[in-house]
């Protein structure tokens, strides 16, 4: 048996798990525990305390999930002063072999590491094993990455496809572009900033003023907004800057639309699926992965019944005379949360 130590972490909380790897591919929990980062000035400590209370021996390998760019073998975290050098975090936990990987890598390790129970498919598609596999998510922010098949085993490489230029398709995607430029004051709007947790709020704030203004918003009638999702977003709005909110208007429009309790989120939550659809369709044709195109992040699975309606796939294969290729690409949701985590371990597996 071999010792390994995963961990995930993020600017805000950072989760630790002890595996056991046997000879079979199977990795064991033998401890878990969840941190908030900001107690700590550094991760040493912060490992040297869970190793304490886990009460075991020192670990042989670890790899640890970071929220940002690696770059060799050294991270630094956006919102911590931590400063990770694999070399120097080697040294003073006694730990033999130390992997540091984006966040997003970690998803694609995990893709390998998921249940059938722990994936819903939406489009089986024809699967070809010795294709590529896709994955992207929206939560913070749009990760995105693929997986390529190298003998037995996959490598992963990371992307920052999610900063890609957000390219509008209908009257009111165009008319949410000009908002978007006119409001941060910017050249550019990356795919980001529509496809994740930030750009559901930034959509309901383009319809909200649309609808104030009585401009004519393309295709669509735009709803009034109501007095409870108002006091929300206001109170965000108010909090800009802060790096810890009080509220998640994300999650409360998000709520409202699958309850179908408020209009202006449910339209809010139908142009997200849509632009997310899309995105998914333009990682396809890049890639072709007939190995999966696996959906990942934190928003898929809290709104899944809305993720499963015709809007994003429709949007997905929407693609001209690509649509029969991006018709037979296998799509799946990924329901499993800790999918990074589990990457985390195989990948320290594989030191």
């Amino acid at each position: 048996m071999t010792l390994l130590l995963a961990g995930d972490i993020g600017g805000t909380k950072t989760i630790l798990r002890l595996v056991e790897a046997s000879d079979q591919p199977l990795l064991r929990t033998v401890y878990e525990a969840t941190y908030r980062s900001g107690d700590f000035l550094d991760l040493v400590p912060m490992v040297q305390q869970f190793l304490l209370k886990a009460d075991t021996s020192t670990p042989q390998k670890a790899c640890f999930a970071i929220a940002g760019p690696v770059v060799k073998n050294t991270a630094k975290l956006t919102n911590l002063v931590w400063f990770l050098d694999t070399e120097r975090l080697q040294q003073e936990l006694g730990i033999p072999q130390i992997s540091l990987i984006n966040d997003f890598a970690a998803v694609g390790y995990g893709v390998l590491g998921l249940d059938k129970q722990e994936v819903l498919t939406l489009q089986p598609g024809k699967l070809n094993p010795e294709a590529p596999i896709a994955i992207l998510g929206a939560g913070t922010g749009l990760g995105q990455g693929f997986l390529i098949k190298q003998g037995d085993n996959y490598q992963v490489f990371p992307s920052e496809g999610g900063h890609a230029d957000f390219a509008p398709r209908t009257e009111l995607e165009f008319q949410l572009l000009k908002y978007l430029l006119d409001k941060h004051d910017i050249q550019r709007v990356s795919v980001e900033r529509v496809v994740s947790g930030m750009g559901i709020v930034a959509i309901y704030q383009f319809l909200r003023d649309r609808a104030l203004h009585g401009a004519a918003s393309g295709e669509r009638k735009i709803a009034a907004e109501s007095p409870e999702i108002a006091q929300v977003v206001r109170s965000w709005e108010q909090e800009a800057g802060r790096q810890e909110k009080s509220v998640d208007p994300g999650a409360v429009i998000g709520k409202a639309a699958l309850q179908k309790s408020d209009r202006l989120c449910e339209q809010t939550m139908q142009l997200f699926v849509e632009a997310y659809g899309a995105e998914a369709g333009n990682l396809a044709l890049k890639l072709l992965p007939y190995g999966g195109l696996y959906v990942a992040g934190g928003i898929a699975p809290k709104i899944l019944p809305l993720i499963q309606e015709d809007r994003f796939l429709l949007n997905f294969t929407q693609k001209g005379r690509m649509r029969q290729l991006l018709e037979d690409i296998p799509v799946h949701i990924i329901l499993n949360q800790e999918v990074g985590l589990i990457g985390a371990a195989i990948a320290a597996a594989r030191l």
